[in-house]
């Protein structure tokens, strides 16, 4: 690989021919194939010490990746990987509109609820944008969020309950009944998150980042992926036949057949037409899987294998059964702002919403360290992280104005996906938030994956959150594992990551302060797995002594191109170069106030004016 200066950091790119020196001048060997060699250079690079550690640290955490976070693929292949990555959130996407259409009152309204979930694919892929260009800078997709389910339930319950069934008269009255329900989640959706953009954008969150380390992250995305086993549970059990083809498929095209390549024509300005190596199984797995397995169950559908009774096992397998959605939906329309009418707040409501803005932060800064694990990208640096979290405030703030019914949050499941297909390429994640935006609009279209059976998805979401659970364990490599205070540590938080959540989930009227908002935060917050073990994990490991080497906060930091004492700055910035701004940074690092800000990338954290003084 070939550092290219720009900016002040170091941009990696592949190429075909090349040979980089390092600082003892000696040629490094090129790893590139020719199916991904994009340039041609002869002159060779030699690298500052500096440079060359910084180089060393992007090799180790690129490992077996085919592209990392700052790779780009061909736009064809970045436009497959992206609808891959389109497919994986489908799902769950898909599945909020689906919750929330009873309790909207929607009732059988089948196109509302199509138009629905056009307009939550929508704001998904603005989301998705605003964060891998100007928020985290991950590869990390945006969409909805199963935090605010818990608030929007209370919220609609207050509303009222739902009209009787309808006479033809009454439909056209009953279209305002469901909006205007939908206008009172808008606003308070809106309103609340007004204050994860002020927590993320001040810098709040970046604060805590200087005491977190791998014993308070690793908890924290385990249970991101294990407190999920009842959706996939859920999901896979109404038929665990096709799920388990769906988990086979995608066992064998990811880990069994990733080596094997299908041999085909290329074509560059180089070598014009050539024979080159495609690695179909490696990149696109989840594709492959979906289609095959759809494709089992629409043939059993079709020879009535499956039956048609609603009460009988394998019923939720057939692929007929949201047929009537694809049938009425529209085939273009663009979802706009106020397109159900001007928003309403209600002080409870917002105090709801609240509780699953804070729950959703949590959670995605739990994502962004394991996005940024399985993309090789260093750890974010407390200013990505900041404007991430202030970004996703702005993208649930426009969720809200369009009215998706919903906020927006960042997706395990895509992060899972990054770690089965090994691309981590930021690209591939925006072209990605492009063809959500697109489809989006394009109604008949998400319909048709609206048709994707439950057993197939619940198979998808068998590997895609083992990998996120695996992938939280994988930080503790850092930590001494040897050592009884982490092993106490780690244990407990996990647990008590299960264990209070259940029983929260179990008794309902648990919390009991006298005040109806701080219960329901209360009850979010201690329902939220990520949040649980993630606060126990924090709180034991910054209070109960311990070294840093057993705590792996040494290595932790060495990791993100720094050291204790802060030495290694240059390094630090080469490495963390993936996190800066797409353009500008050549004018920000001119403008000496950009310091202070914490989402600037040439933000260096606060410090005391007194050390200052005293040095």
């Amino acid at each position: 690989m070939m550092p290219v200066r720009r900016s002040g950091g170091l941009r990696y790119r592949f190429c075909s021919q090349v040979d980089v020196l390092n600082s003892n001048g000696t040629p490094e060997s090129n790893g590139a194939t020719d199916a991904i060699a994009t340039t041609t250079v002869s002159e060779p690079v030699i690298l500052s010490p500096e440079e060359q550690r910084a180089k060393e640290i992007l090799d180790d955490l690129k490992g077996d990746l085919s592209y990392s976070i700052e790779e780009i693929p061909a736009w064809y292949t970045s436009i497959l990987l992206g609808f891959q990555h389109y497919l994986t959130m489908v799902g769950a996407t898909v599945a909020i509109p689906l919750i929330i259409a009873p309790a909207l009152c929607i009732a059988d309204d089948y196109v509302a609820t199509a138009e629905i979930i056009g307009t939550i694919f929508f704001v998904s892929g603005i989301a998705t944008l605003l964060q891998s260009f100007f928020g985290v800078r991950l590869p990390i997709v945006q969409g909805g969020t199963f935090s605010f389910l818990v608030p929007t339930f209370a919220i609609l319950g207050v509303k009222g309950p739902c009209l009787p069934s309808l006479t033809a008269e009454e439909r056209a009255n009953h279209t305002e009944f469901w909006q205007s329900r939908m206008r009172e989640l808008q606003g308070d959706i809106m309103v609340a998150s007004l204050f994860q953009v002020v927590i993320g954008f001040t810098g709040t969150i970046g604060l805590l980042l200087r005491f977190i380390g791998p014993l308070s992250i690793a908890p924290t995305i385990a249970l991101i992926g294990i407190s999920l086993y009842p959706v996939a549970a859920d999901f896979a059990g109404s038929h665990w036949g096709i799920a388990v083809l769906t988990i086979g498929l995608m066992v064998i095209f990811s880990q069994y057949l990733a080596r094997f390549s299908i041999p085909c024509l290329g074509f560059s300005r180089s070598k014009g037409c050539h024979k080159t190596n495609l690695f179909l199984f490696k990149l696109f797995p989840v594709i492959m899987a979906i289609l095959l397995s759809w494709l089992f169950a629409f043939i059993l559908t079709e020879t009535n294998v499956f039956p048609t009774d609603p009460d009988s096992y394998g019923y939720n397998a057939r692929t007929d059964l949201r047929v009537q959605v694809l049938n009425e939906a529209a085939w273009f329309r663009i979802p706009y702002p106020g397109q159900w009418g001007l928003p309403t707040v209600s002080v409870a409501g917002v105090f709801g919403m609240l509780a699953g803005v804070l729950a959703s932060m949590i959670e995605s800064v739990g994502d962004y360290y394991a996005c940024a694990r399985l993309s090789g990208a260093p750890p974010p640096p407390s200013h990505a992280v900041s404007r991430g979290i202030g970004m996703e405030g702005i993208g649930c703030v426009i969720a809200g104005a369009i009215g998706s019914g919903n906020g927006t949050t960042s997706y395990s499941e895509n992060i899972g996906a990054i770690g089965i297909t090994k691309v981590g390429s930021r690209r591939v994640i925006q072209m990605g938030g492009v063809l959500m935006i697109i489809l989006g609009c394009l109604s008949k279209f998400g319909a048709l994956f609206v048709m994707i059976p439950d057993p197939i998805v619940g198979g998808m979401f068998f590997v895609m959150f083992g990998m996120v659970a695996a992938v939280g364990l994988s930080n503790l490599k850092f930590v001494d594992l040897t050592s009884t205070r982490n092993l106490f540590i780690l244990g407990f938080s996990i647990l008590a990551g299960l264990c209070i959540p259940y029983y929260i989930q179990s008794n309902p009227d648990f919390i009991q302060t006298g005040v109806a908002e701080l219960d329901q935060i209360i009850e979010v917050l201690l329902s939220t797995s990520m949040f649980v073990g993630g606060f126990f994990g924090f709180i034991f490991d910054n209070t109960i002594p311990g070294t840093a080497e057993e705590r792996g906060i040494r290595k932790w930091q060495e990791v993100a191109g720094n050291d204790a004492d802060g030495q290694n700055a240059k390094v630090n910035e080469l490495v963390n170069s993936c996190y800066e701004f797409p353009f500008g940074m050549s004018y920000i690092r001119k403008v000496s106030c950009f310091a202070e800000v914490p989402f600037c990338p040439t933000f260096r954290g606060w410090t005391c004016s007194c050390k200052k003084k005293r040095g």
